[in-house]
């Protein structure tokens, strides 16, 4: 638009210019007058035009345009916070409670029952069945059949060719090495060493035995002997009774059903066309030649130079991270119970009876023995005489008295109640760092050395030969042939047949029966224990003992060792080598050349073709038929019978206690925090564009005028306002 307005007022300024008097050009090329308006009479009665022209004017556009702002929005964040709590936690403590306990002794008794079984007898039994088959019957046939066979023919050629034979030839070689030969030589030194030499020591000791003197004594108890007595019951016992029944069952069977059936069948057989043909092949004949030819021969040094090379590997680094996850965990809650149990309490009541109890005593008796030393003189002996006596003792012992009291306990029951929390825990894991080290090796390079050497040598060039050849060449053309082929199909026919079926049915018919069992009771009765004491007497008695000492000495040894010590020498060897030369040799090969001559041949085809004939045969079924046969048998009933045997027993009884415990855990803590988050705002915006705008002008028209005196300086007045232009928006 800027372009347009540019354009037109640079137009404008050009007609200005072009205009030959400053009166034309008063009204930027609006209007074009006569030079002479002062003087023309017919000025006043000028004619107008109407003339378009594109007028620019301003247009106010309202744009939209969005706008980026921010406002404050409060998020709610979980900071983590520890914290102190305290639980309660339950500890569990014993304590030992003796309480006597009537103990069930069961003891094993055996009884013989006679009973009837009816046990199920099978029978097998055998019945013809009847059935018809097809039976494939096999029938040989044959064809004769002509077909063109190949046949090769072998033509033997020989040609001759020369060939480098290798001949070795043995030289030697005197080489001198040098071997480090071992020189051992013999020395001694002298290595001190330490003995203990035992030595050995007398002493002696008092110590004190326990001596064991028995005593006897007397107890009453009472034992519950058992006491038994028979009784009778009666039982019902459900007898089973068989019915036999029969009931008719209907079957389906497949029978088959053959049908004949014809196709035709279309094969392809090969026919073979015999054709000659030309061709021309290119045969290369040996042409040899004697040419004297020098070579390099690269002789290679082994050379060891020492490199270095970078190589990569890779360590494995662990990394911790921490994670959060939310876990369902349980927390138990300690509710007390209060509960009632039922304890027997034991009191032991002293009771004072009379025991008889026997007594050992005796007196020392002065006799005269034989001395065992010289059997001619006695000597004065004391021997100990014992006498065994009773007497009457009183005896207290405590006897238990057992009474059941109502004790109330509290119980500390565990009710688990199920929470989530979040969990930090750490995760390792490990990220693959790349690195780089140094490796040195050794490597064994070899060094190109070039000797040049001359030979003679047979070139064998070969020249090539045109020869034509004939040949033929057997196609074989496919034709179609069709034949007729009969086969047979099976149809499975479904035939509904029936059948009589034998079952049994059991039937349960109760039976009164009677039972003669043994009681047992417990009745108490009183026995009298005797029993002996022991007592432990203290005896002083004297030990004598030997202790061993180790006293160290130390003495001196002689030791020899060898040392070994490297001498070089020396040494010459003979080597063998071989060196190879070329000598030419000619020799002659004979090969052969097939080639492949039709043969036209007839063989016989046997084939088998297979017809179904029917058959009717008889197999026979097996099937078992059940009979019940009454048997009679015995077993033997184990009954147990009851002893009570009293029995002191200790028992721990748990009680709990509740034990307040301090720990730390950590809980999430709700915290806002305040955070600007952009949003987008849509405004309209107003812009001043130009736009181009059609404008009708009214421009007078000049009429023709005489022609004009000459111009003079001065400047010609300006227009009247019934004279100026006028222009019509």
């Amino acid at each position: 638009m800027k372009n347009l307005l540019g354009l037109s007022i640079s137009a404008i300024l050009l007609l200005a210019l072009m205009c030959v008097s400053p009166v034309q050009a008063r009204y930027c090329g609006a209007m074009r007058c006569c030079c002479c308006p002062t003087v023309c009479p017919q000025y006043n009665c000028v004619k107008y035009e109407c003339h378009t022209v594109m007028k620019t004017c301003r247009k106010v556009v309202w744009e939209k345009q969005e706008f980026t702002c921010y406002r404050n929005v409060t998020e709610r964040v979980c900071v983590p916070k520890t914290i102190t709590c305290t639980k309660m936690v339950p500890e569990t403590c014993y304590r030992d409670v003796t309480y006597t306990v009537q103990k069930p002794v069961w003891e094993n008794c055996y009884e013989t029952i006679n009973y009837t079984v009816r046990r199920p007898v099978w029978e097998t039994c055998t019945k013809n069945v009847v059935y018809t088959c097809m039976r494939p019957v096999w029938e040989c046939r044959q064809r004769t059949v002509q077909y063109t066979v190949q046949k090769p023919v072998w033509e033997c050629r020989q040609r001759t060719y020369t060939v480098m034979k290798p001949v070795w030839e043995c030289r030697q070689r005197t080489v001198q090495y040098t071997v480090q030969k071992p020189c051992w030589e013999i020395r001694t030194r002298q290595v001190p060493y330490t003995v203990c030499v035992p030595t050995y020591e007398t002493r002696q000791r008092c110590y004190t035995v326990q001596k064991p003197v028995w005593e006897c004594r007397q107890r009453t108890y009472t034992v519950n002997v058992p006491c038994w007595e028979t009784r009778q019951r009666t039982y019902t016992v459900q007898k089973p009774v068989w019915e036999c029944r029969q009931r008719t069952v209907q079957y389906t069977v497949q029978k088959p059903v053959w049908e004949t059936r014809c196709r035709q069948v279309q094969y392809t057989v090969c026919k073979p066309v015999c054709e000659q043909r030309v061709r021309t092949y290119t045969v290369c004949v040996p042409k040899t030649e004697y040419v004297q030819k020098q070579y390099t021969k690269t002789v290679y040094r082994r050379v060891q130079e020492q490199r270095c090379r970078q190589v990569a590997y890779t360590v494995c680094k662990p990394v911790c991270e921490q994670r959060q996850r939310e876990i369902c965990c349980r927390t138990w809650t300690t509710v007390q119970e209060q509960r009632t149990r039922v304890c027997r309490q034991v009191s032991w009541q002293p009771v004072t009876e009379c025991r008889t109890v026997k007594c050992c005593g005796g007196q020392w008796v002065t006799k005269c023995v034989q001395d065992p030393c010289n059997p001619c003189c006695t000597r004065a002996v004391r021997v100990w005489c014992p006498q065994v006596c009773e007497k009457q003792i009183q005896c207290t012992k405590m006897v238990p008295c057992v009474k059941e009291v109502c004790v109330p306990y509290t119980v500390c029951k565990r009710v688990p109640q199920v929470c989530k929390k979040v969990v930090t825990y750490n995760v390792t894991r490990w990220v693959r760092e790349c690195c780089t080290k140094t490796v040195p090796y050794t490597v064994c390079k070899l060094v190109p050395e070039c000797v040049t050497c001359s030979y003679t040598c047979p070139v064998t060039r070969m020249v090539p030969e045109t020869r034509t050849c004939t040949y033929t060449v057997t196609k074989m053309v496919p034709q179609v042939c069709t034949r007729n082929c009969n086969y047979n199909v099976c149809k499975m026919v479904p035939e509904v047949r029936t059948c009589v079926q034998n079952y049994r049915v059991c039937k349960m018919v109760p039976e009164t029966r009677c039972c003669t069992y043994r009681v047992c009771k417990m009745v108490p009765q009183t026995r009298v224990c005797n029993y002996k004491v022991c007592k432990m007497v203290p005896e002083t008695r004297v030990c004598t003992y030997r202790v061993c000492k180790m006293v160290p000495q130390t003495r001196i040894r002689t030791c020899q060792y060898k040392v070994c010590k490297m001498v070089p020498e020396v040494r010459t060897c003979v080597q063998n080598y071989k060196v190879c030369k070329m000598v030419p040799e000619t020799r002659v090969c004979t090969y052969k050349v097939c080639k492949m001559v039709p043969e036209v041949r007839t063989c016989v085809q046997n084939y088998r073709v297979c017809k179904m004939v029917p058959e009717t045969r008889c197999k026979q079924v097996c099937y078992r038929v059940c009979k019940m046969v009454c048997e009679q048998r015995q077993r033997q009933v184990c009954r147990k019978v009851c002893k009570m045997v009293c029995e002191q027993r200790s028992c721990k009884v748990p009680y709990t206690v509740c034990k307040p415990v301090q720990y730390t855990r950590t809980i999430n803590e709700v915290q806002c925090v305040t955070k600007q988050v952009p949003y987008t705002v849509s405004r309209c915006v107003p812009k001043v564009t130009c736009v181009q705008v059609p404008v009708q002008v009214m421009v007078p028209v000049c009429p023709v005028c005489p022609p004009c005196p000459p111009a003079t300086t001065a400047e010609p007045a300006a227009p009247t306002a019934q004279q100026a232009p006028s222009i019509i928006e």
